[in-house]
């Protein structure tokens, strides 16, 4: 887990090992064991690296790192299977002078040129010169665990992990207004339909799961996507014990590659179903004796569970959260997040970031990381993935509710009224019935309706509202069942939004975030499987609660009601010193001509974390960015 910077210019002399250092000297937080700078004996390729050592920790493994005297590399992330991967080059004639997965990627892409991407299981960002052939080949994660950002004015490119890096370069900071519109009014911090949009203008991020070629001769820069699922295959034929068996195989093996790691090791845990499987699973599995003794922050310690509580607050899960520590032998490492932190660190949790969030659960999250480096444990398994891939959010329901009606067996499921003794409020109504008889009509009037709303937005100056409001990013999955919509919310919008939060927060105290429900393998296996799966009975993450049923506790495992990870967002905003801040956040806003004036006169509205609306968050948020 690194901080990666690059400049590849068509001719040296415009930018320098001068200007590199302060590209990587903004990203000292992502790595803070090490550094490399390198550029080509022509100078027109410049590439810099900060390094956070987790696998081979010796001087041998550091980058910019070189092979067969032709490629370069720079890498932030891990390949899991990287031991895998070494086995089989040695076995294709290969040699390896490190212990590393970096060199390992670079074998890789010897021998398979591109197509190396399908073998990695792994988060990663890495950028690969050819000085033979004089071309630069980058690549990002399937998910967008890690970032990549770049700019490109048509001959130049600069790329950096972050957008802090390119600022340090001279690249321009310079809002992107329509992005802002989209967050404030929809709650968008991404683009569906341009996924290499950011808040910034001139400023992209490579998708998740695509490659980018770049050749200074030709200034030619292309983006390619390697990878997709097919949310319409189903494997119809798999019965229940051989879809559960298949499951335990691939999450098992999932946590077994994410337990690989030269330092400590230890796991965030919510007390929820999916940080909760992960620590059993763990306890549960016969660790390799190379890697025992990194479960330990300290030798003689047990694996260490790090744990945001918030005493008083209604939906504070630490009891749950404290039952399992127990339960599976862990170390329970907890952290009580108050106002006071809330206000006193906001100003470097803005900065770390980048762009505006739509809560402070992010906030909670970076707190949590910073309590994992109090402990000297730089590596933690996290459950991030598994409410978009199972079906873990309560606004499923209706997707698998009308893909029942489509069939004809909503009624006789008996679907709706077992989540009705299950507590859930989530209704079908004439709308949902609407949906699924006329999918694609239903898809255009909720666009329109979205973007009806948005127009409405009666903060808004019409100004900003008439030159903002050209292009609605609102989108809908392309089908309305439920393997489309987890899909849309996987592969879209949705997850990458939470996988920035998990990459920033984890980074700004140099630790590392490993997320085993995002295994390719798993995935697609998941994506495969009948809908009934993923929610039967009114209960979500089906398949999950069956395999874990004989782990877990029944208050952990058949848990009714869904929390989330949710900080007293709407306590805080009753503070004096938040309510100032947002006050502030407004007058901002005022001044660029975002919100008109007379939103000064109007007291601050508290709200939760994920309450409709939310605008006085979103306008502290958004102001931070301008």
């Amino acid at each position: 887990m690194c901080g990666i910077a690059g400049i590849i210019q068509p001719g040296p002399g415009s930018f320098s090992k001068e200007h590199l250092k302060k590209m990587t000297d903004t990203l000292a937080h992502r790595g803070p064991a090490g550094e490399g700078l390198w550029q080509n004996a022509e100078g027109r390729v410049l590439l810099g690296h900060r390094r956070l050592a987790i696998i081979d920790l010796s001087e041998a493994a550091a980058q910019p790192m070189h092979y067969l005297e032709r490629y370069t590399i720079i890498h932030n992330g891990e390949i899991y299977n990287y031991i895998e991967l070494r086995e089989d080059l040695l076995k294709k004639g290969y040699s390896f002078r490190t212990g590393s997965d970096t060199e390992v990627i670079l074998a890789a892409y010897h021998h398979y040129s591109d197509d190396c991407v399908d073998h990695f299981d792994g988060m990663f960002a890495f950028a690969i010169w050819d000085e033979q052939e004089q071309e630069l080949f980058a690549a990002r994660d399937r998910f967008g665990e890690k970032p990549f950002f770049y700019s490109f004015n048509g001959s130049k490119l600069i790329f950096a992990s972050e957008m802090k890096a390119l600022w340090a370069a001279g690249v321009e900071r310079k809002p992107n207004l329509c992005m802002h519109f989209n967050f404030i009014t929809i709650g968008y911090t991404d683009n569906p339909g341009q996924p290499g949009e950011t808040f910034f203008e001139n400023v992209f991020k490579l998708p998740p799961a695509s490659a980018l070629y770049f050749t200074p001769s030709s200034r030619e820069l292309i983006v390619e996507k390697y990878w997709d699922i097919d949310p319409a295959y189903q494997d119809k034929k798999i019965s229940d014990n051989e879809a559960i068996e298949q499951f335990s195989y691939l999450f098992s093996g999932s946590i077994k590659r994410r337990l690989r790691s030269d330092v400590a090791i230890g796991t965030s845990l919510s007390g929820g179903l999916d940080s909760s499987s992960i620590a059993a699973t763990v306890s549960s599995l016969t660790v390799p004796s190379n890697t025992e003794s990194l479960l330990q922050a300290k030798p003689g310690s047990s694996l260490s569970s790090f744990t945001a509580i918030f005493p008083g607050f209604d939906k504070d899960e630490s009891f749950f959260a404290m039952q399992a520590a127990k339960q599976y032998g862990l170390e329970p490492r907890t952290i009580e997040i108050t106002v006071s932190d809330f206000v006193n660190d906001w100003k470097m949790f803005v900065h770390y970031q980048e762009e505006p969030f739509g809560s402070a659960s992010a906030y909670a999250q970076y707190k949590v990381f910073q309590l994992a480096k109090q402990n000297h444990v730089t590596v933690l398994l996290d459950g991030q993935g598994a409410d978009e891939i199972l079906a873990g959010y309560p606004k499923y329901y209706k997707w698998y509710w009308q893909e029942l009606f489509q069939k004809r067996g909503l009624f006789k499921s008996k679907e709706l009224n077992a989540a009705k003794e299950l507590g859930v409020e989530e209704k079908f109504t004439f709308k949902n019935v609407i949906a699924a008889i006329f999918p694609d009509i239903a898809s255009v009037i909720v666009e329109r309706q979205y973007l009806v709303n948005a127009l409405r937005q009666e903060d808004l100056t019409k100004e900003f509202i008439r030159l903002q409001s050209k292009e609605a990013y609102y989108s809908t999955p392309p089908r309305f069942n439920l393997n489309s919509a987890l899909y849309f919310n996987t592969c879209i919008h949705g997850l990458e939004e939470l996988l920035r939060y998990a990459d920033r927060n984890s980074m700004a105290h140099s630790r590392e975030v490993r997320l085993p429900f995002l295994d390719p393998e798993l995935v697609r296996f998941i994506f495969s499987l009948p809908p009934n799966f993923k929610i039967r009975h009114g209960w979500t993450k089906w398949i999950l609660r069956q395999y874990m049923v004989k782990q877990l506790s029944n208050d952990i495992a058949w848990r009714k009601k869904k929390i989330g990870f949710e900080p007293p967002q709407k306590q805080w905003m009753q503070d004096a010193r938040v309510r100032e801040m947002v006050q502030e956040a407004k007058k901002k806003m005022v001044s660029e001509k975002i919100l008109k004036p007379e939103i000064l006169s109007r007291p601050v509205q508290a709200s939760s974390s994920h309450e409709p609306g939310n605008y006085d968050w979103k306008y502290l948020a958004a102001a931070s960015y301008l």
